[in-house]
């Protein structure tokens, strides 16, 4: 087998597992049941748009695959701190004595 193909379904498989794992972990240290709620449905929006964003790397053709990079370099931070944000006032709403 070549060692190219070993390499990427090697690196999918670990990528995939860190992915799965990150996620179960992201969700078990939530401290309410509407954090709880509020991370399953950013957590499956998330996989979504990242599963979304490989295909599209795949299937478009080269020049266009790789302007996708400019909108999702710029759409992840944002989205990551709107999702800490959201996250965090919940988690003032349910636990307000901490």
């Amino acid at each position: 087998m070549n060692p190219g193909l070993i390499g990427g379904i090697a690196g999918v498989i670990i990528g995939l597992a860190g992915g799965i794992i990150g996620t179960a972990a992201t969700i078990r240290n939530t401290l309410g049941p509407k954090e709880k709620a509020f991370t399953i449905k950013a957590s499956f929006f998330v996989w979504i748009v990242g599963l979304l964003f490989l295909t599209l790397l795949l299937v478009l053709p080269t020049p266009w695959r790789f302007l996708l990079w400019i909108p999702y370099g710029i759409i992840l931070p944002f989205g990551i701190i709107k999702w800490n944000k959201i996250q965090q006032k919940i988690r003032e709403k349910e636990t307000p004595n901490q």
